[in-house]
């Protein structure tokens, strides 16, 4: 290290990591105030990134770059239309089934309100509070923030679509300019493609693990004799691209739905068979595989679930692996000093050569003791070792006759 480089981290290092977390959330802080911007335009990248792929194999079998990118185009606008167009329908036919259940809603709020008044609730009290739930004020609140969650929603449709148009237009230049960049800073590029190439794994796995699991859940849910199976499956597609928590919201729905059709035990067997499904593939599953389509760990993607929510609202839970894989290989990778961070985030590790392991984190192993290397490591260490002594030992040798034939030869006075 040099004297400059000393100079610089001359503070102390709790003083170091304290301002890095501060740093931090003032990112995360600024990123949830420009959400509305940065979410659509990221959502973007990432679904023309995802079928780059096919625009690619266009280009290699000779079309031209213009009919290329239109088709990466098409591709992108048609899975968003039919994934809305599927919501619009499930909302639709819900919204058809529902009134033919009123009698089983009527019955079920009068055994709510028999089982309220043997805890100790008046149907009086019960009924107030309703009335307060439903008063003109809350149901004018209610449909106040509906429409201004549309607009935002219609906003950020529109953003999406724009900003995919113009990064489709723009992908027919971009091999050009990846070879012009990679011709001065191959380090960027490199990032830049490990990047692109988990966010395309990331959409393939969260894709065929949705199949999976709406197929899954329809037979469940057809074998209990739920209503609307076909609609809770097509929301458990939807749902499963968010991470680890996306079954919580497809299981209440069809259990809802099973309570009013067939009555608590049926709601009870759907709640669990659809748990179980949705739990085990989409939280033990598929973190670990699409984990390892992007290079964290389970437990990083989970976290970083949290964390994108917070900063990019509820489109960050759709984006939150890949927005971790792009800080990860745009800014801790190409980093020396942070590599110790990408180490410990990664599911994939270099088995280590020479290190010292605890005993907290290694049992078995002792504090201060070596690390077993390979054998054929260990000998030709050795061996280099012994060669370089040899060396050693006859360059010395060499000096000690240079300097004996120099007093020989010279003249005496």
């Amino acid at each position: 290290m040099t004297a400059e480089d000393a100079q610089r981290w001359m503070l102390p290092r709790t003083l170091i990591v304290l301002l890095s977390i501060i740093a931090v959330i003032a990112v995360l802080i600024l990123l949830s105030q420009v959400s509305t911007f940065v979410a659509p335009v990221f959502l973007g990248f990432n679904l023309v990134i995802a079928v780059m792929p096919l625009q690619q194999w266009l280009l290699r079998i000779g079309t031209p770059k213009v009919l290329a990118a239109l088709a990466s185009l098409l591709t992108v606008y048609a899975f968003l239309i039919a994934l809305l167009w599927s919501i619009y329908w499930s909302v639709q036919s819900l919204v058809v089934e529902l009134p033919g259940y009123s009698a089983e809603f009527n019955r079920m709020y009068r055994d709510t309100l028999v089982w309220l008044e043997s805890l100790g609730i008046s149907q009086d009290e019960a009924l107030q509070q309703l009335q307060n739930a439903f008063s003109p004020s809350a149901i004018a609140s209610a449909v106040g923030m509906v429409a201004s969650d549309a607009g935002v929603a219609l906003a950020f449709l529109a953003t999406l679509f724009v900003v995919i148009f113009f990064l489709c237009w723009d992908s027919m230049g971009l091999p050009e300019r990846i070879k012009r960049i990679a011709a001065s800073n191959p380090g960027i590029v490199r990032g830049i493609d490990h990047f692109a190439a988990g966010v395309q794994r990331y959409w393939v796995v969260a894709t065929i693990f949705g199949l999976i699991v709406s197929v899954l859940d329809f037979v469940a849910l057809t074998a209990l004799g739920v209503p609307l199976a076909l609609v809770w499956a097509v929301f458990a597609f939807v749902t499963n691209y968010i991470p680890n928590v996306g079954f919580v919201l497809g299981v209440i729905p069809p259990t809802l739905m099973a309570l009013l059709a067939n009555g608590p035990l049926n709601a009870l067997l759907t709640a669990i068979l659809f748990s179980v499904i949705n739990f085990v593939m989409q939280s033990l599953i598929q973190p670990k595989v699409a984990g390892d389509a992007v290079g964290v760990t389970p437990a990083t993607s989970f976290l970083s679930l949290l964390v994108w929510a917070f900063a990019l609202g509820p489109v960050g839970a759709l984006l939150a692996l890949p927005a971790t894989l792009a800080v990860k290989t745009l800014l801790i990778d190409p980093d020396p000093k942070l590599h110790w961070v990408s180490k410990f985030i990664s599911n994939k590790l270099e088995p280590a050569r020479d290190g010292r392991i605890g005993r907290a984190i290694g049992p078995g192993v002792q504090v201060g003791e070596r690390t077993a290397e390979p054998r054929a490591e260990r000998r030709r260490a050795a061996k280099q070792g012994r060669g370089e002594r040899g060396r050693a030992k006859r360059s010395k040798a060499d000096r000690g006759a240079g300097r004996g034939r120099g007093k020989r030869g010279a003249p005496q006075q």
